[in-house]
């Protein structure tokens, strides 16, 4: 949850400065006579929509390392983490990936994966999950995480976002358009209007587009839960670390799993959650048997 947390603020702040600065530089306003220029709006808009995403995807490992104070495993310095080492690289044999970066952090029970490229991506666990789960249990977690990177969430997720993003700039400038010229008839090629407007429709769009992103989210986990399970060959190890998380008191979980309503949630909230519920993710996996 961590690296769609990180990767999510990341493109948002991204594209919100490329959004700025390109606006006072002139580039992506209204043209000549006050006119909007669909052509190059949508080219505009395409350009801050995607750079935003492939940056946070580019930098996404360091920044999780330096977000969580990660620290990668070179050389194992005990049989724990030995034992996570060589199930880490079982599990990426296994998923036909290259063996991703290990990693361990101090925190609440919680685990991510993040990176570019699937032969060198990023897996890491805190110390929280290794002291309150079995091995059986860590294992699956380990399996979930392999299983997204194999799976080539964090590149579709880009993907995703761009496209969204593309939307969100495009649409928040033909508002701004339609606020500066027909609302306050404003015949300036440049009005205050139109930036404010367009600022503003950003960042609202920006969070409705968040909930396609919510959406898409949730459903990749079922597939990595899945995944797993396919990994080892039962989906029993991801059932009870799954109920083992969901078992937790709210007050144990990190407070970013809280925020993004990991372990439910109903109403508007359950629409901004990357995960689904326990409940649901324990459902789905015994529906495969």
């Amino acid at each position: 949850m961590k690296r769609i947390i990180l990767f999510i603020a990341t493109n948002l702040a991204v594209m919100l400065v490329l959004s700025i600065v390109l606006s006072l530089l002139g580039i992506g306003r209204p043209g000549a006579g006050g006119q909007l220029q669909m052509g190059s709006l949508l080219a505009f808009s395409l350009v801050v929509g995607f750079t935003g995403s492939i940056i946070s995807l580019l930098i996404s490992k360091p920044m999780a390392k330096w977000s969580t104070g990660a620290r990668v495993i070179d050389a194992p310095q005990n049989s724990t983490e030995q034992w996570l080492l060589s199930t880490v690289q079982n599990l990426a044999q296994r998923a036909g990936i290259g063996m991703p970066e290990l990693a361990v952090y101090d925190g609440e029970p919680n685990a991510f994966a993040t990176g570019a490229f699937k032969n060198s991506a990023l897996v890491a666990v805190s110390t929280g999950l290794l002291q309150s789960m079995n091995r059986d249990e860590v294992e699956a977690v380990l399996g979930h995480e392999v299983a997204h990177i194999a799976n080539g969430d964090m590149v579709t997720l880009t993907l995703i976002q761009g496209v969204v993003n593309t939307f969100v700039v495009f649409f928040a400038r033909i508002v701004g358009f339609f606020v500066d010229k027909v609302v306050l008839k404003n015949e300036e090629r440049r009005g205050p209007g139109y930036m404010i407007t367009v600022f503003v429709c950003e960042i609202v769009f920006g969070l409705l587009a968040s909930i396609i992103v919510a959406w898409f989210s949730r459903q990749r986990e079922f597939r990595a839960d899945a995944g797993s399970a396919r990994l080892l060959g039962s989906t029993v190890p991801m059932q009870h670390a799954l109920a083992r998380l969901g078992g937790m008191e709210p007050g144990a979980l990190p407070q970013n799993m809280a925020a993004s309503g990991i372990s439910g949630g109903g109403g508007w909230s359950s629409l901004f959650s990357t995960h689904p519920p326990f409940e649901e993710r324990i459902a789905a996996l015994q529906a495969l048997r």
